[in-house]
């Protein structure tokens, strides 16, 4: 099969395609024919060598959308020709499927980091975690959703318990993580302030139906938040930005209210004044990826038509190191995809 491989970390360029061979299934395994493999800016971080040591020769991707081409001794939950979605993380040891949230399982892995990933024609999955693809959706399109959607929906949902009439405050709501948060916040009916930091960027999430709109570049949005709440601050705050952010972000939150740290983008340090925080109450909750019933409720409503998938452009696998030098620029409007089965 066809694979687009590092050898070492460095710069795009060390993504080379190569002709590797097909894995072995093991048992309670299916060999998934990836029809496209998503692009997330955490596989730019690990390619570049700022995230964990690799073993080399080593297949990047958490994101896929495939189809059922050969399943092993022991499966039941799926047959060829099936339309499926790897989970983008899940425990290595399946023993530890029980463990809630998934994410705490001791052997708990982000998909292309500890095992090959979907930059191939082919990858290797266990059956628990294959969810069915009933979507509709082209497989561009439901490549760019796995980890952004169920990260989403765990973080805003889950963890951040928004809902029907809620303010939540979400930050860079125009980029790939930020717009999901956005999108889930409002299929749950939440009322919803975003930061941006351009015009267009300020017309796309005003389509995505963020109610106020936050230019960083001209106000501070605390005091856009307070003010849109009445001094009250809003009742939860995603933070996917961290650093210098971080404590900005509890000026904007009301007494009593949750604020959701799920990135560190501005940095993975911070620091905020404790007293305040304590006097007023406040909770700061972590979270991380998201278990298999969060995937398939994010796919509900993608299916309700509340959630829209953004695609910005599709490539072939021999493409991947363009891929990356187009989201290390920062120049995507939406997610990309690999087709690894394209010319």
């Amino acid at each position: 099969m066809k694979a687009a491989l590092i050898r070492s970390f460095g710069d795009p360029e060390v993504l080379t395609l190569e002709e590797v061979p097909i894995p072995e299934i093991p048992p309670g395994h299916v060999l998934v024919k990836v029809l496209a493999a998503g692009i997330n800016r955490l596989d730019h971080y690990i390619r570049a060598g700022g995230v964990v040591p690799l073993a080399f020769p080593h297949v990047l991707g958490s994101d896929a959308s495939g189809v059922v081409a050969q399943v092993g001794a022991g499966v039941t939950s799926v047959r060829a020709g099936d339309r499926v979605i790897p989970m983008p993380g899940y425990p290595l040891d399946a023993a530890e499927g029980h463990v809630r949230p998934l994410a705490m399982a001791p052997s708990y892995a982000i998909a292309g980091i500890l095992s090959w990933g979907s930059y191939a024609q082919y990858m290797v999955v266990h059956e628990r975690w294959l969810v069915r693809d009933d979507t509709g959706l082209s497989p561009e399109l439901v490549a760019t959703l796995p980890m952004t959607l169920i990260t989403a929906v765990h973080a805003v949902k889950v963890v951040g318990e928004v809902r029907d009439g809620v303010r939540v405050l979400i930050h860079a709501g125009a980029g790939g993580t930020g717009s999901m948060n956005l999108q889930v916040a409002r299929a749950l009916g939440a009322r919803v302030a975003t930061t941006v930091d351009d015009a267009k960027k300020a017309e796309m999430v005003r389509e995505l139906g963020a109610e106020v709109v936050i230019d960083v570049r001209n106000e501070s949005f605390a005091d856009r938040v307070r003010e849109w709440t009445d001094g009250k601050g809003v009742d939860v705050v995603i933070d996917n930005l961290g650093g210098e952010v971080f404590p900005r972000s509890l000026d904007a939150l009301r007494p009593g209210g949750t604020l959701v740290a799920m990135g560190f983008v501005s940095g993975e340090e911070v620091a905020f004044h404790v007293r305040k925080f304590f006097f007023a109450q406040q909770n700061i909750r972590g979270t991380l990826m998201g278990d298999v019933q969060d995937l398939r409720w994010g796919l509900d409503q993608i299916k309700r038509g509340l959630i829209v998938p953004r695609l910005d452009r599709a490539l072939s696998l021999a493409q991947a190191a363009e891929a990356h030098r187009l989201l290390s620029n920062d120049v995507v409007r939406g997610s990309l995809v690999l087709l690894p089965w394209a010319n």
